[in-house]
């Protein structure tokens, strides 16, 4: 994908008409139409030539002003006893309500209340999907005009980002910056030393470890008690190994040889569910596969039933986790290893570029009350100054909660006292920095997880199209692909489950939506 990125680039810069807000927004600077306000207030409330991470109170009664944002989260405390609100009020001039909804749900119920009834927060979270219905209903500041206003924000989460909060061209929501992946292969390298085996380096490997697993004593406790590879589900556990092959999680968008391709039409597809049927034949398998929700497969590596897992650092490194594991067994060792190679390589599994950890944004009504908007932005611009407020939303307060040698941020031992900070990273965080920071002990393993390399997929750079229902056909895929993977449907009618996914799920309409969108966003062609 690299070598197309200049073209998309501008590809992109254009399907959203960004051209003379966000090429000079996110730009070299220079003067454009954003420089005034669209509202009718004076440009003088964000001067030209100024840092526009540093809070603009021109042109305003200098008075302290509400801020009201509301989203989804937990832990947050009391305001009295919020260190990050007292700074953002300090620093914005500012006071700042943060309301957050422990349950999804709950927080969708509410933000659709407070639109319909317009009881407008000033910046709110919300979905994709509500991303698209609040702006085609008007209720949505459209931020293309504002750019030059939001220049620290925009550069700090990138021109990628950026477009994720387009519809129809028109920018309407601030994406966060991107994330990092978490998960690869974990391996009990004490299981490996007892049958004196090697790391497994290609697929083949895999599968001749995971038998010996689970046929060859690897606890040596004597009993037959234990099998080669766990995961969440069929994707979960063979993530790597439809990498190997070249091929997305099923139904994955992503490209191959210059052209789009959706993984369920890889040609390489069938022959990666072959490998993975002949690997789940041979019983080294976790036979409640299927059946994995939430984290049973990892309970079953810590109870050392299983000896592979493909999993999120986190919930393998992290010191309460490891207590957990050697409370069973105190010489288990688990590591990391790096994706098996295959006909097509290495790839440790799919990573989704076109999706964001989170965006915000403006109810329209909102511009009549410049003031009040020009603290809004303010605010996104403060959270995302590598200097001052992002440092604050990541760490907390400085000689406080972190100090710094050099370049390096140390934490201190009141550091805990912020670990609700994240519900202020409007604009995201440099994400890999931020936890090798925040993680020390489990710095290598964050950094492995980051380098691996990915099957780069697009769909969350799709909007689904009317008629087509994605729960009914994900339902439909996943159980169809685990027959073929567990023999209970032969691979040869495999073309026979695509044709009934794209008539009688509709999936046709979701391919070319797909195709005609990402088109656009100029991928796909060489």
């Amino acid at each position: 994908m690299s070598s197309n990125s200049i073209k998309r680039t501008s590809v992109l810069l254009m399907s959203v008409t960004l051209l003379g807000a966000v090429v000079s927004g996110c730009g070299n600077g220079g003067g454009s139409e954003a420089s005034s306000s669209p509202s009718g207030s004076s440009s003088a409330s964000s001067p030209a030539g100024t840092d526009a991470a540093t809070p603009q109170a021109s042109a305003d009664s200098g008075k302290k002003i509400k801020l009201e944002v509301i989203e989804t989260g937990n832990n947050l405390p009391a305001p009295d006893q919020d260190v990050i609100k007292k700074e953002l009020d300090k620093a914005l001039n500012v006071d700042f309500n943060l309301t957050v909804y422990a349950s999804g749900d709950d927080y969708k119920n509410q933000l659709n209340v407070r639109m319909a009834s317009g009881n407008f927060p000033d910046l709110f979270a919300l979905d994709r999907q509500q991303l698209i219905e609040f702006s085609k209903q008007g209720l949505l500041l459209d931020l293309t005009p504002y750019m030059d206003r939001l220049k620290q924000a925009t550069d700090f989460i990138g021109e990628e980002n950026v477009k994720k909060g387009a519809v129809d061209g028109k920018i309407f929501a601030i994406s966060k910056s991107s994330q990092i992946p978490y998960n690869t292969y974990f391996i009990r390298k004490d299981w490996l030393d007892n049958l004196k085996l090697e790391v497994p380096k290609t697929i083949e490997d895999l599968k001749a470890v995971a038998v010996a697993f689970t046929n060859d004593d690897p606890d040596q406790n004597g009993k037959k008690d234990t099998f080669g590879l766990t995961g969440a589900e069929l994707n979960g556990a063979f993530a790597p190994v439809f990498g190997a092959f070249g091929v997305g999680t099923p139904g994955t968008v992503y490209e191959k040889d210059g052209k789009l391709v959706n993984a369920l039409y890889d040609p390489a597809m069938k022959d990666a569910l072959a490998f993975i049927k002949d690997m789940i034949a041979t019983g080294a398998v976790d036979p409640e596969l299927l059946a994995n929700t939430a984290l049973q497969h990892q309970e079953k590596a810590f109870k050392g039933q299983a000896g592979i897992i493909w999993i999120d650092w986190p919930n393998m490194t992290k010191e309460n986790m490891i207590e957990q594991i050697k409370a069973v067994n105190p010489k288990a060792e688990w590591i990391q290893i790096e994706p098996p190679a295959g006909p097509a390589g290495k790839f440790d599994g799919s990573w989704e570029i076109g999706n964001t950890p989170g965006r915000y944004a403006i109810p329209k009504a909102l511009e009549k009350d410049p003031e009040k908007l020009q603290r809004v932005f303010d605010l996104l611009n403060y959270v995302s100054d590598p200097k001052t407020g992002s440092l604050l939303v990541q760490f907390g307060v400085e000689g406080t909660h972190f100090t710094k040698d050099g370049d390096k941020i140390v934490m201190t031992d009141k550091a805990g006292e912020v670990g609700y900070s994240w519900l202020y990273q409007f604009t995201g965080r440099p994400e890999l920095s931020y936890l090798q920071t925040k993680f020390v002990p489990q710095a290598e393993f964050i950094k492995f997880a980051g380098d691996q390399p990915r099957i780069q997929t697009l769909n969350g750079f799709v909007d689904l199209p009317e008629g087509y229902v994605a729960s009914d056909a994900d339902r439909y895929i996943k159980e169809e692909l685990a027959k073929f993977a567990y023999g209970q449907r032969d691979l040869g009618e495999y073309d026979k489950f695509l044709k009934t996914l794209e008539t009688t799920m509709k999936y046709k309409l979701f391919m070319d939506a797909a195709e005609a969108q990402l088109t656009a966003l100029g991928y796909g062609s060489k």
